[in-house]
């Protein structure tokens, strides 16, 4: 066996246990820099070049550490990010809010409408979706809704913005098109304001087949590459807002090295789903490997001491 590999299996093993300790514990037991570099390893099956990143994800682990700006946190918040968002392209743009709340006693589920969304604000997955009251479980969307409370979203993957969110409980009005009759999330991915590449998520709510990703240059032209799920056997078409899309998606992200700006399109019109700073947390390969190599192209790093070495 070569020494890549010991290093791999050393890695593979103890990266578990890292993180069930600090989930336990709600504290970080390695510093960022020596965590991200053996969750890299783990999950990537490669170094993490610190002194010149080159993928995508490389260089998503380097912001994580250099690029701490305040503003980052009210732009993962799924709450706070509503104000970003009417001022920057619109309040029509956002789903309309139902509620807010601080823990779940102050849910009054019997003053919700028959259908709604809940989730929280401060991680990804925490989502309760009702198309029926008489038949949503509410004690289940409880366990899951607490469940998400009491989860350290920063702690996993050191996306530091999340550290100083407030959570919060959000519900949302259920959309969706009446068209396709499902809710597809279209994806833009930009740096420094200018989209270069979306994808269309699609079946994410369907509970027998997986979740599919398809991507599309800026003229909704397919890229065949995958990350993370596999593409759908036949490709979505192209949204009748497309267009407004990328428009709104360059003002939103304009002065941010990356981030993937999200949007539903629903019965003819757009509407802001949420912003990402970092897409798979850069944990994700992508197939062929080429496409971390010319996605990391677009991403320029903000030049600090930490890269002034870099052209």
């Amino acid at each position: 066996m070569n020494i890549k590999k010991i290093i791999y299996n050393l890695t593979h093993n103890i990266m578990p246990w890292i993180q069930f300790i600090e989930r336990l514990t709600g504290f970080k037991i390695l510093p960022d820099k020596l965590y991200l570099s053996l969750l890299y390893r783990t999950k990537i099956g490669k170094k993490l070049n610190w002194n010149n990143p080159k993928t995508f994800n490389e260089k998503l682990q380097w912001l994580k550490l250099y690029d701490r700006k305040p503003e980052y946190t009210t732009y993962v918040d799924k709450y706070k990010v509503r104000d970003y968002i009417s001022e920057t392209i619109g309040e029509k743009y956002l789903i309309p809010l139902l509620g807010v709340w601080d823990n779940l006693d102050e849910i009054d589920f019997n003053k919700l409408p028959n259908q709604f969304v809940l989730k929280c604000n401060h991680d990804s997955g925490g989502i309760c979706i009702c198309e029926n009251k008489e038949k949503f479980d509410i004690e289940k969307a409880k366990y899951k809704i607490k469940k998400s409370l009491n989860n350290n979203y920063f702690l996993e993957c050191r996306e530091w913005p999340y550290k100083n969110v407030q959570k919060k409980i959000i519900a949302e009005q259920y959309m969706k098109d009446l068209e396709t009759n499902e809710l597809k999330d279209y994806k833009f991915f930009c740096f420094n304001g200018i989209p270069k590449i979306m994808f269309v998520a699609s079946d994410r709510q369907n509970t027998v087949e997986e979740t599919k990703f398809d991507f599309f240059d800026m003229n909704y032209n397919f890229l065949k590459f995958t990350n993370g799920h596999p593409n759908s056997k036949c490709l979505p078409p192209k949204p009748k807002k497309f267009y407004l899309m990328q428009e709104l998606a360059k003002k939103i992200s304009k002065g941010i090295p990356q981030v993937r700006i999200d949007f539903y399109e629903i019965n003819g019109k757009v509407y802001f789903g949420e912003m990402t700073l970092f897409h798979w947390s850069g944990l994700t390969s992508f197939k062929p490997e080429k496409w971390d190599y010319i996605m990391g192209t677009y991403l320029k790093l903000p030049q600090s001491k930490e890269n002034k070495h870099l052209v």
